[in-house]
């Protein structure tokens, strides 16, 4: 092994400090801070630890934690705890106080001051425990990693400790210890603080509030969080001030009235999802990447008092349908009316809230698109040429893209489709297909010229531009809309063919053409005015109206050109005073696991399944936006979802709304308590209410999952009041420490609610449940979002609140592990598990064995001592592999999947050796 360390380095540190503490034999290399050293990294990452594997770890806590466990034991839960808030909570602070100490030049008391909210955590829980380090009678990884971190702060003679006595003797115990002294010596030179300036000097300066876009898809959302905020009186008496006001009289809520129009004075914001293609069951990554996101979106502006429309529905023309129908021995209007069905059980099970889920197979579509189509060709923009295509004289029609296969022209499939190879993944234009057949009859087609009609996008770029320059610079437009959109327009736009030779589809009304169909790309979108249109015959107050109505597309990413580029081309060119796009918002693509999703060969959740697991849809709802893909690709991954379930959910927010409704139950006999303020309690409520405002400036900008994070902010906060505060054991005591017990109880309860509000976009179903737990007000859910936001006391002293059960249930791993291998796809029942060899260096589920390691060794039988030797090797490595996976605490069934290949290997290595194997059942691990 090769550890890699910087000077100056605060992270470098502490993991040269494990490694002394520790005594593993490892090489330690003083490298400078611009060098790389890990190679799928975009920039230099220090510290960084080289496997003998040739892996690298490249985390401060996840290097301390592996050179702990490598001759030790697991790290506790406990220890984790402590990791995971030295990495969330102190990291982000001591950063700062280090940017003040020593970029800035401030004195102790100013970078004291930053520290004091972390130091009383630690102090607290050094003072009330009965050890001698943080987790035990011994030193462990969670000392190491606190003491480095902190190093060089408090070494520092300046900053005073009288307050925190505690941390004090802890972190004097603790530099005692073998190899510390000696880790800061070679780190900081005995130069302090301004051993660091170099390496801060290359920091980005601390921020308030963070975003995400540069963090691991599946991280916590608390990652970037800031831990204990600095919080002024100021802050604290207008949040006191915001406390005591009353609920809005005004707006109660009331149901939705039809059909909904734009209203004078109001913010009329239009809301459109990606029309689902009627004949896909979607998967999981459909719905989060267009439905869900605008779901979520459309109940936050109800929330915000706007005047909010939200329309979709299924995109029923095209090839697609046509060759499904083939399939099934269906009509492809019998086909869109099944699917259709299909679609919108799916969503309603998934709680989207459409105020009107259309389809695009209806005359009104047929007379916006034709009206649109006679208004491109009146003003210019429509161009005749002629395109070579295949035609099939036994059918007597050309053949579209998808009615055709053949041998591909670059890599020789004998199955390539006609717009693109499978194997390859080379598009193909059907006339260079090798061998093509129908797929209808399988004769051989010939190449025949046919006339179409060309959208012309070159005499419409100008326009284009000019509009795109406005909506991009004051709309919301996600980063990767703007990119896909300026990439389009950077060699120039060329004319779009726009109608096709189908059966299925719009009818083209020109004389010319009246055997083709619009293509659809040109007709689907269009989709959202008529699907509008079969809501209202008013349609056009949304849709012609662009001086009072926003317009929000939501989106996956392989659909922007469409929604940025051409239809608004169609809809400039009409000149009809169409509505176009304020603010386009697209996701990046959801994975499964390490793979994607596919129906075909059974892998990945589809939507109709989702409900046959047994899992609510809040749960889905809420894991889904966790990791929803706003600035890179994410994975859905069944251990994930377990732990983000377990512990957002279970211990963190279920918890904390629970505990505030219980006090309330068991102590005050089901009213709330008076309530009266103390300075900790004030500070509290600020808190909360700078957690409030920072939701409410991330959803209105649409960043949905970062949002998220705030929500679990404020139940962390509330739990750890809770703990602080103990009303469990106030309420036994005099009359000051019960009236302490009410106050926190109530404050509790009314945080409880504020909650209810904030998670109703996310999780509808959790969020009444809790409003009818705490019977609150209905008009809280209109109050609490208002201006920057409102956090008022709901539930006034005397309110007397129903009935409290839990929100969640835990996920079990046998369970998760049920549904991995449920949804994992099929291997050949009559194929020996020994030979599913997948080669590849990403992980497995346990199903699948072998490593492409065993390749090389697995014909080992009887006594093979060369055999037995490479396998020994071979065992070695992986044993390291696994090691590595959970001091860096990887997913679960990733661990498992390497797990499995361990014991695969022990297994040939025994049978190599001439032993009868018999493999000891895992043992789980007590929750």
């Amino acid at each position: 092994m090769e550890l890699f360390v910087g000077e100056g380095n605060p992270h470098c540190l502490k993991v040269l400090a494990a490694l002394e503490v520790t005594g593993v034999q490892c090489g330690v290399q003083f490298i400078n801070h611009e060098e790389k050293v890990v190679p799928f990294l975009s920039r230099p990452a220090l510290p960084a630890l080289l496997l003998p594997s040739r892996q690298h770890l490249f985390s401060p806590n996840t290097i301390c934690r592996y050179l702990f466990e490598l001759n030790g034991p697991e790290s506790s839960n406990q220890c984790n705890q402590w990791l995971e808030w030295e990495a969330t909570v102190l990291q982000p602070v001591l950063f700062r106080a280090l940017h003040m100490a020593v970029l800035q030049g401030k004195g102790s008391e100013e970078v004291a001051k930053v520290l004091q909210g972390p130091l009383n955590v630690l102090d607290q829980s050094l003072g009330k425990g009965s050890t001698t380090y943080l987790t035990g009678e011994a030193v462990s990884v969670a000392d190491v990693v606190l003491w480095g971190a902190l190093h060089p702060v408090l070494s520092d003679s300046s900053l005073a400790l009288s307050a925190h006595q505690s941390v004090k003797a802890w972190f004097d115990r603790v530099a005692a210890e073998r190899g510390c002294q000696s880790a800061a010596q070679k780190v900081l030179q005995g130069k302090g603080l301004e051993a660091m300036r170099s390496y801060m000097q290359k920091q980005p300066a601390p921020q308030s509030s963070q975003g995400r876009d540069a963090q691991p898809c599946n991280s916590s959302p608390a990652e970037s969080e800031e831990g204990d905020r600095a919080v002024s009186e100021e802050e604290m008496e207008a949040a006191v001030l915001t406390w005591g006001k009353d609920l809005n009289a005004c707006s109660q809520a009331t149901e939705k009235q039809h059909p909904i129009m734009p209203q004078e004075g109001k913010r009329n914001v239009l809301i459109t999802s990606a029309l689902p293609y009627v004949n896909n069951v979607p998967h999981l990554g459909n719905i989060i990447g267009c439905v869900l996101s605008a779901d979520v979106f459309s109940r936050y502006g109800r929330l915000r008092g706007w005047n909010v429309l939200f329309v979709c529905g299924t995109d029923e023309y095209g090839t697609a349908t046509e060759n499904k129908a083939r399939e099934e021995g269906l009509t492809p209007k019998q086909i869109c009316d099944k699917y259709h069905a299909v679609h919108s059980s799916i969503y309603k099970w998934f709680q989207i809230d459409f105020d009107f889920f259309g389809r695009t197979t209806t005359e009104k579509q047929t007379e916006i698109a034709q009206d649109i189509f006679w208004r491109l060709q009146k003003n210019g923009f429509l161009v005749e040429d002629t395109v070579e295509q295949l035609r099939c004289e036994s059918c007597q029609r050309f053949l579209a893209d998808r009615f055709v296969e053949g041998t591909c022209p670059h890599c020789s499939y004998p199955e390539a489709r006609g717009d693109q190879c499978d194997k390859c993944g080379r598009l193909i234009n059907a006339v260079e297909l090798r061998e093509p057949q129908c797929k209808v009859c399988r004769q051989t087609p010939v190449i025949r010229s046919s006339k179409h009609l060309f959208l012309d996008l070159p005499k419409l770029e100008s326009q284009l531009e000019q509009w795109l320059e406005k909506s991009t610079s004051s709309g919301d437009w996600t980063a990767n809309a703007k990119q896909i959109t300026r990439s389009w327009l950077r060699d120039g736009l060329k004319p779009r063919c726009i109608t096709r030779d189908l059966l299925w589809g719009t009818p083209v009304p020109h004389p010319d053409f009246k055997e083709k169909v619009f293509y659809v790309w040109f007709d689907a979108p269009i989709g959202y005015l008529s699907i509008t249109a079969n809501y209202t015959d008013q349609w056009e107050k949304w849709w012609k109206n662009p001086h009072q109505v926003e317009l929000y597309n939501f989106m996956a990413k392989d659909n922007v050109p469409f929604h940025s580029v051409v239809f608004p081309c169609s809809l400039l060119g009409a000149q009809d005073n169409y509505t176009l796009v304020n603010h386009l918002v697209a996701t990046e693509y959801l994975n499964y696991e390490d793979t994607k999703f596919s129906k075909s060969r059974g892998i990945g959740v589809f939507g109709d399944m989702a409900k046959d697991t047994g899992i609510p849809s809040d749960v889905w709802r809420f894991y889904l936006l966790y990791v929803r893909p706003e600035g890179q690709d994410s994975a859905f991954s069944w251990a994930d979802m377990a732990l983000k379930n377990n512990s957002e959910l279970l211990n963190n927010l279920g918890n904390f709304i629970n505990r505030a409704g219980m006090f309330v139950t068991k102590f005050f006999e089901g009213c709330v308590p008076v309530m009266e303020l103390q300075q900790e309690d004030k500070k509290l409520l600020a808190v909360v209410g700078w957690e409030l405002q920072q939701y409410i400036q991330l959803m209105d900008k649409v960043k949905i999952r970062d949002a998220l994070k705030h929500i679990l902010n404020i139940s962390r906060h509330g739990n750890q009041y809770i703990q602080v505060n103990e009303p469990w054991k106030k309420i036994k005591g005099g009359e000051s420490e019960r009236r302490r017990a009410g106050t926190v109880t109530g404050v509790s309860v009314n945080i409880a609610c504020l909650l209810s509000v904030m998670l109703l976009p996310y999780m509808p179903a959790v969020s009444q449940t809790i409003r009818d737990q705490l019977n609150a007000p209905q008009s809280c859910i209109n109050t609490m979002l208002q201006g920057p936001g409102t956090f008022v006391c709901a539930l006034r002293a005397g309110h007397r609140i129903g009935a409290v059960s839990p929100l969640f249930q835990k996920l079990e791993a046998d369970q998760i592990e049920a549904l991995k291998k449920r949804f994992g796809g099929q291997q050949p029942e009559d194929e020996p598990s020994n030979k599913k060899v997948q080669i590849g260096a990403s992980a497995r589920p346990a199903a699948v064995p072998a490593p492409a390691a065993v390749a090389k060794v697995q014909a080992a039988v009887g006594s093979d001592p060369e055999k037995a030797k490479q396998l020994a090797k071979a065992v070695a490595e992986q044993g390291d592999k696994v090691r590595a996976l959970k001091s860096q605490k990887a997913e679960k069934d990733v661990i498992a999947g390497e797990v499995a290949k361990l014991l695969d290997l022990k297994k040939q290595l025994a049978l190599a050796e001439g032993k009868n194997p018999e493999p000891a059942p895992q043992k789980g691990k007590k929750k």
